[in-house]
This record gives C-alpha cells, sequence and structure tokens, in this order.
C-alpha cells in the first residue's frame, strides 16, 4: 500500500528516504494498513508541536541561546524519528533557527569578550592598591561579576581565566603577606610598650620629683612615638602606664605648690567668679578673645592652692565643664570650616545644620570609645585604691566629654 510519504511492504511500513537517507521501516503492521498508516501519520503530527513549542519558547525567552544544545538534538533526531510526513521542511527549519541561535550566541560571545577585558583592566588597577578592606570588597565585587558574565570563545577562554584569577590571587597573597608582617610586628612593638611601663615603674620609684617627672614627660612622648598594636592588648599596658604617669606628675606638682594659703571662705569666693567668668566665656561666639581669655582663666585656676575645701568639688567639676565647652565649640567651628570651605557664608540655618550632624558623629565615637574604656576596666581589675581612682578619674572625664557635646547639641537645637 502506498503513501505521499512511505508505503507498506511485507506487513512493514516504510519511511521513504529523503536527504541521501535511504529509505526505512518504521515499524509494522498491527490490525490494518488504513490505522497503521493513521497512527505514524500522528506521530508526525505530535511531532509538528513538537518543534513549534521549541521555537515559540526560543521567541518567548530572553536567553534564547540556552536552548541551542535542545534544538540540535530534535534536528539529529529527526532522520530517526519514526513517523510519516515531509521531514525535509523541518529539518530545513530548525537549521535557519540553528543559524539564528547560532549568531545571537557569538555576538553574546564578542559582547562578554569585551566585558571580561574590561573586567580585566579593573582588576590590574586595583592589583597593587594597599586600602585593604575596600580593595578586598571591590575584588570580591568583580569576582561576582566574572562570574555572572557568559562564555566567551573557546580559543581564548582558558587564557582569559588564568590571567583574571593569577590578579586576584596575586592581590590576596599581598594582603595575606601584609597582615603576617603586621602581626610580627605588633609583638615587638608590644615589648617596647612593656619597657616603657617598666620605666614609669622605675621614674615612680625615685625619690626626686623632678627627675621622676622629666623621665615622665619623656617616655609619654616615646609611648606616643610607638608603633601599633591590637587594642586589646595594649590597653592594659595603657592603663598602668597612665596610672604611674599621672601619680608622677601629682607628687610633682605637690612639691612644687609654693602659693601662699587662702583661707577657704576666700578660696571658695575665688573659685565662684572664676567659674562665672567661664560661663560666659562658654556660652559666647567662638573667637580668638574668648579662647585666649579661656586660657588664661585655665591658667589662672591651676594656680589655685592644691588644697580645696570639700565644698569646692562641684565648684570644680562645674569649671571643668565649662572650660571644655569654649574648647569643644572651637574644635566644633575648626571642623565645620574645614569640611566646608563657604561655611561662613552659608545661612544660620545651615550653619546649625552642618554643625548638629558632626556633633552627632563625634557623639558617637565617644560614646562608643567610653564603652570600650568601661569594657576593658572590667578585664583589668587590682586591689590597689590608687588605680581605682584613676580609673574613676579617667572614666568622668570621658563621660564629660560625651555630656559638654550633649550640651552643645542642646544649645543648637535651641537656636
Amino acid at each position: 500500500m502506498e503513501h505521499p510519504y512511505g508505503y507498506i511492504k511485507d506487513n512493514k511500513v516504510y519511511l521513504k528516504g529523503f536527504l541521501n537517507q535511504p529509505d526505512r521501516v518504521i515499524g509494522e503492521v498491527k490490525e490494518d494498513e488504513g490505522s497503521t498508516l493513521k497512527y505514524f501519520e500522528d506521530r508526525f503530527v505530535t511531532l509538528l508541536e513538537k518543534i513549534n513549542q521549541l521555537k515559540k519558547d526560543i521567541e518567548e525567552n530572553q536567553n534564547k541561546g540556552s536552548f541551542l544544545m535542545k534544538l540540535l538534538h530534535l534536528k539529529d533526531s529527526l532522520y530517526q524519528y519514526d513517523a510519516l510526513g515531509d521531514f525535509v521542511p523541518l529539518i530545513e527549519d530548525l537549521e535557519k533557527v540553528q543559524n539564528f541561535l547560532e549568531d545571537i550566541i557569538q555576538k553574546n560571545r564578542e559582547k562578554n569578550l569585551e566585558i571580561k577585558k574590561g573586567l580585566i583592566l579593573e582588576a590590574q588597577a586595583l592589583q597593587h592598591d594597599t586600602d585593604w578592606k575596600n580593595t578586598s570588597e571591590a575584588f570580591k565585587n568583580l569576582k561576582m561579576r566574572w562570574i555572572k558574565t557568559g562564555p566567551v570563545d573557546k580559543e581564548v577562554e582558558a587564557s582569559m581565566e588564568e590571567e583574571f584569577n593569577a590578579i586576584v590571587d596575586s592581590f590576596f597573597e599581598n594582603r595575606k603577606t601584609f597582615f603576617e608582617g603586621l602581626a610580627l610586628q605588633a609583638e615587638e612593638n608590644i615589648k617596647v610598650y612593656q619597657a616603657l611601663v617598666q620605666q614609669a615603674r622605675d621614674a615612680f620609684a625615685m625619690q626626686d620629683p623632678k627627675m621622676s617627672f622629666e623621665i615622665s614627660k619623656k617616655i609619654q612622648k616615646e609611648w606616643k612615638a610607638a608603633g601599633k598594636v591590637p587594642a586589646e592588648r595594649r590597653q592594659p599596658l595603657w592603663d598602668e602606664f597612665s596610672k604611674l604617669n599621672n601619680r608622677i606628675f601629682s607628687r610633682f606638682k605637690r612639691s612644687m605648690q609654693t602659693e601662699p594659703e587662702m583661707r577657704p571662705w576666700e578660696l571658695m569666693k575665688k573659685m565662684e567668679t572664676m567659674l562665672d567668668e567661664i560661663k560666659k566665656l562658654a556660652h559666647a561666639e567662638t573667637n580668638p578673645a574668648v579662647i585666649s581669655s579661656a586660657k588664661k582663666l585655665q591658667a589662672d585656676w591651676k594656680r589655685l592652692p592644691h588644697r580645696k575645701p570639700k565644698d569646692a568639688n562641684l565648684l570644680m567639676r562645674s569649671f571643668a565643664f565649662f572650660s571644655e565647652m569654649v574648647f569643644e565649640k572651637q574644635f566644633l567651628d575648626k571642623l565645620a570650616n574645614g569640611k566646608y570651605a563657604d561655611f561662613r557664608e552659608k545661612d544660620t540655618t545651615e550653619q546649625i545644620k552642618i554643625k548638629t550632624s558632626i556633633l552627632k558623629d563625634l557623639i558617637h565615637r565617644d560614646e562608643t570609645e567610653l564603652a570600650t574604656i568601661r569594657d576593658n576596666a572590667e578585664n583589668f581589675r587590682t586591689n590597689e585604691p590608687d588605680f581605682e581612682i584613676m580609673l574613676r578619674r579617667k572614666l568622668s572625664a570621658f563621660k564629660r566629654k560625651v555630656d559638654v557635646k550633649n550640651q552643645l547639641l542642646k544649645e543648637l537645637s535651641n537656636k
């Protein structure tokens, strides 16, 4: 029995050859010849639907190149597909779609090549940057962009991967070497701090207050010039070092006390007068005359008798508070002018806004440092009463710094 695309012979169903393919058996007659031919015609219709669905998927999907392998497998399967129909137009149609996809893939690979060349240039520009934290983040971003970029032609893919990875590996190896070097240097720096603490102990043990004080000044300068070490290792050393130097200074100050004694009520009166003066300066606008007057007042205050009445504690704390206000306002003014060259030309509202922002940042920094000092104090306890006094003074001074800034912030908000 004949069919436009096949025939039945000896109870077998044949598909006529096409595109240089010989005739081949695609099945056998099961019930009758008519229903058998109909079965293989239906299989061809199913194949058409499958091809049309693939073409639709390609058309609707943005990543069209991802369908190429599926299309090639489908096209190759047509030569062995058991069905009756005209396979030639289907193969030709799929070849057109194949050419279309291959063209897209080639253009994408060319685009990917340009992107990856750009990423290599970015990596080369960052390779020797020693801003380790920010540059590490930049390299992580580069690697992510590299991974998300599609493939390039196989002839250059391996060499580009090797070049990019070599740059990335070089940076992270340099970073590793740097931090290993820092760790070694920190160990050497710790020894310097330990030696300075021992010198402070020796100076404090001296009988001559003046000589002890001179050594104290010298080793404090050396402390400031010493290298970096982790804060958690430096802090205990600093606590002892500063305690010893404070005690050396206090002893020296007592030995130099030559001011004539004042009666308690006279001293209190003088302190109240000086406190009123510093208050006025604290609430005045910052200018050179105000700063000069404040410095003179501080110098005069230091020359007051060392022994003061018990009732003078509040006056002393208040004087310290308002003195810090004067110089904190000067510092705030300097920061605002440094950050904005045209600060003085801005209107009052904008100036207040800028100073408020700066103050909030400073308060956050001081509060963080105060919390650190408190935490370290808990980890470095001693039974020495002088240490406890020194620690309370240090915490009090830091708290006052925060309180002064909060007071300035409050005054700004009320303007």
